[in-house]
């Protein structure tokens, strides 16, 4: 449901005088959220809250479906969304991303989130449990051995000399198994009008990061919503029904397909000797990003 027009008003409106609606829909790379308008204002001076608050939409970029776009990473905005809520946030006891949440916290300018991801101030929560890049080579500095802080820049450092963390490092390679089960029917005499390939539903099993960055808003979690980032599924599925489609989107982000396997019945659907004989299948393509 695309967002309503600025000119409507009365209930639809959020703060007194405010030309944005009361809820909003946001596209943030690829990821639907849907707000109120008091959440993304509620951090004065932050972009969200200059968005929302100094500009009209009309200056507001939008994607076809009339929601407000952000060219931002879509899954790690769940957690700048969880914080405008009620200015606190919590992470799993797992999470590999802190850096790069941290990157998000200094792009929306929430100054105050991005103080608590840091790793120098972490020992009020869990959140900065991790040694961040900083750190190292202040310890390093501090013990004076040049060498371990030579292996350090190495570790963290990206041939083209772009600081990385390691969490980002570990994300270029990843598994993604596609499945789907199908029919056709081939007629006994092998009928030139014969029905082939009905792909039911394609099924996507594998890390719940990787799945998303490649599908994006074309993959269907209903069945396995809210699954941590660092955590692997096999219940996800994709919205269309077209197998080349979802290898063009593996193709696109780098994966090259390593195996495939496939099993088969096949029966007639009655006695008559003239009816189609109906196949069904289940294959599975494993595809590999290294």
């Amino acid at each position: 449901m695309a967002l309503a027009d600025t000119e409507l008003g009365g209930s639809t409106c959020g703060d007194s005088g405010s030309p944005f609606t009361e809820i909003i829909e946001l596209n943030v790379g690829g990821q639907v959220y849907v707000t109120r308008h008091k959440t993304l204002i509620a951090v004065p001076d932050s972009l969200l809250w200059t968005m929302f608050s100094k500009k009209s939409p009309k200056e507001l970029a939008r994607d076809s479906k009339g929601r407000y776009f952000l060219d931002r990473d879509g899954f790690l905005f769940r957690y700048i969304l969880d914080y405008l809520r009620d200015l606190n946030l919590v992470l799993p006891d797992y999470f590999p991303e802190k850096s790069r949440l941290q990157r998000e916290a200094d792009f929306f300018q929430l100054r105050d989130l991005a103080k608590r991801l840091s790793p120098r101030v972490s020992k009020d929560n869990s959140i900065s449990e991790e040694i961040s890049q900083s750190d190292t080579e202040e310890s390093a500095q501090q013990c004076g051995s040049s060498g371990t802080m030579e292996t350090l820049r190495t570790m963290t450092v990206s041939s083209s000399g772009a600081m990385r963390s390691p969490s980002l490092d570990s994300r270029k390679s990843g598994y993604i198994t596609i499945g789907y089960r199908g029919s056709y029917t081939i007629g006994r005499d092998i009928q030139t009008d014969a029905k082939f390939r009905r792909v039911a539903r394609i099924t996507v099993c594998g890390k719940t990061s990787l799945a998303k960055e490649v599908f994006g808003e074309t993959l269907n979690e209903s069945r396995d919503p809210d699954r941590p980032p660092e955590r692997y599924t096999s219940r996800y599925y994709l919205k269309y029904n077209f197998l080349e489609q979802a290898f063009d989107k593996l193709t696109e982000a780098g994966f090259h397909m390593v195996a495939c396997s496939s099993t088969g019945t096949c029966a007639y659907t009655s006695n008559d000797p003239n009816e189609d004989k109906i196949w069904t299948s289940y294959t599975e393509y494993v595809f590999c990003r290294e």
